[in-house]
């Protein structure tokens, strides 16, 4: 067994504990927990063997006998890929993680953040670091985006990047493939990632490093700024409906005449949802 954290016997996968809560988050999205007869199983996580500092990591932070093992093979994308291994066969472990949220075999669309108290940050990077991505884009623009099959996941990250950014999203299964791609560009992206990637925090440390790199980011003096999307509430649908005509709509509600027609076919023709009291 490697050199482990003292407090990593009492504290496994306590996710209050900041690096708990990034490792759990990690391995929720980017992990595999399988189960065998006569209560056999395994947790593992499978990497880049350029990523295996982040397993040497894991391994220090779990009290129990795990190994860490490279291998290389060819793949659909490269003639020779190089690989890092982390694997936990406890059935201790595997039962705190299964209880955590962590489901025995294909988990993609079932995963949720945890029930439990947890640092919540900490968690989101670990996702991010799993399945997103962060950098900049072609054109030299910031971004973060994270790519999942999770509702909840996904809904979590809307939730908790308005939160630190004020940026808005509308989650939406991709048609081609059925997973959400959640993108935070410019301003929000700079903030998400700085707030995410704090100094001394676990993570992929390519990742980190591209994180730090946005701070530098400054708009261009010629680039225009998109006006935040004004959502339609519950009594403006109301007041839209009894009104019944857009352009009188528009000044009562100071809104553009278009938007008030496009709002008003919808509601009339279903589709967009009806408004409650």
């Amino acid at each position: 067994m490697a050199e482990q954290d003292p407090s990593a016997v009492a504290r496994f996968m306590d996710l209050t504990d900041p690096r708990y809560a990034y490792m759990f988050g990690f391995l929720q999205a980017d992990g595999h927990l399988s189960q065998q007869s006569r209560q056999r199983g395994c947790l593992a996580v499978e990497l880049n063997a350029r990523d295996i500092d982040l397993l040497h990591a894991f391994q220090r932070l779990t009290p129990y006998n795990s190994s860490i093992t490279e291998r290389s093979r060819a793949t659909n994308f490269a003639a020779e890929s190089h690989s890092a291994k982390w694997s936990l066969y406890s059935q201790e472990a595997r039962a705190i993680v299964n209880e955590l949220g962590i489901p025995y075999g294909r988990k993609s669309k079932i995963i949720a953040p945890p029930r439990v108290d947890f640092s919540r940050r900490d968690y989101v990077r670990g996702v991010i670091d799993a399945d997103g991505s962060v950098g900049y884009t072609g054109k030299g623009f910031p971004f973060l985006s994270l790519t999942t099959a999770s509702t909840a996941v996904g809904a979590y990250l809307c939730h908790y990047a308005k939160e630190v950014t004020g940026a808005e999203r509308t989650i939406k299964r991709n048609a081609r493939d059925g997973v959400y791609n959640i993108l935070y560009t410019n301003e929000p992206a700079v903030a998400l990632a700085s707030h995410l990637y704090y100094e001394g925090c676990l993570a992929l440390e390519r990742k980190k490093t591209s994180a730090a790199s946005l701070s530098t980011w400054i708009r261009p003096a010629d680039m225009p700024r998109m006006t935040p999307r004004r959502r339609w509430t519950v009594a403006e649908d109301l007041k839209l409906l009894e009104i019944g005509d857009a352009a009188a709509a528009a000044v009562e509600l100071s809104r553009t005449e278009s938007g008030c027609r496009q709002r008003l076919t919808r509601l009339r023709t279903g589709c967009g949802p009806w408004p409650r009291d």
